[in-house]
């Protein structure tokens, strides 16, 4: 009896969210999806590159990775600068 009350509670959760999802969610324009996509790719990079970074025992290979976190950040803080406000 549990696993089916379990299961219409999900079934519920998911309907909210999906019927929620669709009146909230705006249209991006083209140029808006393209920059968030990037925006994201950049964070995934600098995420997987920490994670690299803490289990790194090599100390070229952390300079390495130091470097290309300098330069995801860069990116970061230059798409940031680049940033048109959402009208």
């Amino acid at each position: 009896m549990a696993r089916g009350w379990e299961s219409k509670s999900v079934e519920d959760q998911i309907q909210e969210r999906e019927s929620g999802s669709g009146e909230t969610r705006r249209r991006l324009t083209r140029e808006q999806a393209e920059f968030q996509a990037r925006r994201e790719g950049l964070q995934m990079v600098r995420t997987r590159t920490l994670m690299s970074l803490q289990s790194a025992c090599d100390s070229r290979y952390r300079a390495h990775l130091e470097r290309i976190l300098s330069d995801v950040d860069a990116q970061l803080r230059a798409l940031a600068a680049e940033e048109k406000p959402n009208p």
